[in-house]
């Protein structure tokens, strides 16, 4: 199952990123997960909310640029090689990892949701049924 990610350029400089996510939270929109990557000159922050479709129009509204692309949440075992493990059986497929990030969901979470970008997500869904392995759906992950 893939998720919808919004991305939006930021000028890399003080209190760019408090913007977006001021618009946001006076929207009520929820940010579940988010990453945030920097240059010299501009940052790219990447969004995973409940409603993408009012988010994007919010920003966009405000003057940013928002691009929409898919992304797919896989849950991870939170210890030592969970992660690893994952990679291994990627690698294994010969699958070619964009970028990832990650998070926990509560404070006694068993298992972290990594957050990927590949370049045949299909491919990716495919691969991970051969494992048993499911990505999170939309609906399971903005339920917790």
């Amino acid at each position: 199952m893939k998720l919808t990610q919004l991305s939006l350029f930021l000028e890399n400089k003080r209190g760019a990123v408090q913007v977006p996510c001021r618009l946001l939270a006076d929207a009520k929109v929820n940010i579940r997960t988010l990453c945030l990557a920097d240059s010299a000159e501009y940052g790219v922050l990447r969004l995973i909310v409940p409603e993408w479709q009012r988010a994007k129009t919010v920003l966009e509204d405000a003057g940013f640029a928002v691009s929409v692309g898919e992304v797919i949440a896989i849950e991870v075992p939170d210890r030592p090689g969970g992660l690893a493990g994952l990679l291994d059986l990627l690698e294994q497929d010969r699958l070619g990892i964009v970028y990832m990030y990650a998070f926990t969901r509560g404070s006694r979470a068993l298992h972290a949701v990594m957050i990927f970008r590949f370049e045949d997500p299909d491919r990716v869904i495919a691969a991970l049924a051969k494992h048993h392995i499911n990505a999170i759906s939309p609906v399971e992950l903005f339920a917790s």
